[in-house]
């Protein structure tokens, strides 16, 4: 068993792991260890899926126009916030991206925050998680960006100003399009790497005051990192459907 395994991973591997295997088997890929091929990271982050899938589903069978609940209310000052920050930053006609936005923002709060459980830990403190995220937000913008002004009139963007400049600009309009994903991965995995690690230490060496300062903060780092990833993201899309860029 791995040093750092959690329980739920432990049983995951002790009664799934012919299931990981398999599924791994299907791209032709090994696991390191194939008597344990599940890790932590993905172990939290199907958590964290499946705690969402069960929250939507409660606050779906509470929808009510007359009387809203709390949860009700909570996700629909969310959607505005949302839609009020993608407006801000020139998107035209949020309401078509919100729905992303909204997800993206509620699932990366989620994961950040379930590593303050002491038997849990932050999925997002594994490079791959962010790096999926990012990768999935690149080619949604570029998705919604042809979607909105065409194929060809997208393309006008990696242009540049003037026809002459064109090759030059094509080609470092390439490498800022893949930095995008490399910043994004970076940013969110260094804060809640760093976050939780210095969480974790003061934990350990204190018991009651210092850990309740540091988780705090832990939180407040969780839905700022979740903020701001999902602020690059309305801004990217702001930039990859704008007719006048």
């Amino acid at each position: 068993m791995p040093e750092h395994e959690l329980w739920l991973t432990a049983l995951f591997n002790d009664y799934l792991a012919g299931v990981a295997n398999a599924i791994l088997g299907l791209f032709n890929i090994q696991a390191a260890n194939p008597a344990r091929p599940w890790e932590n990271w993905i172990v939290m982050e199907l958590l964290v899926v499946a705690i969402l899938m069960v929250l939507a589903a409660v606050v779906r069978s509470s929808l009510s126009a007359d009387k809203p609940g709390k949860l009700q209310h909570i996700f629909e000052l969310l959607y505005g916030f949302l839609k009020t920050q993608a407006s801000e930053v020139g998107i035209e006609h949020p309401e078509k991206y919100s729905a992303f936005f909204g997800t993206l923002f509620v699932f990366i709060a989620a994961m950040n925050l379930i590593g303050i459980i002491p038997i849990f830990e932050s999925p997002t403190m594994a490079v791959f998680v962010p790096a999926g995220l990012a990768i999935s937000t690149w080619v949604y913008y570029h998705v919604m960006g042809v979607r909105e002004l065409g194929p060809v009139q997208y393309m006008k963007h990696f242009l540049g100003p003037v026809i002459w400049l064109a090759p030059l600009m094509i080609f470092i309009e390439i490498i800022g399009h893949f930095a995008r994903m490399l910043s994004l991965t970076v940013r969110l995995y260094g804060n809640m790497f760093a976050g939780e690690q210095i969480t974790t230490v003061f934990i350990s060496l204190t018991k009651l005051v210092v850990p309740v300062i540091f988780m705090g903060l832990h939180v407040f780092v969780a839905f700022l990192q979740a903020y701001v990833f999902s602020l690059l993201t309305m801004i990217y899309v702001s930039m990859a459907t704008s007719h006048e860029h």
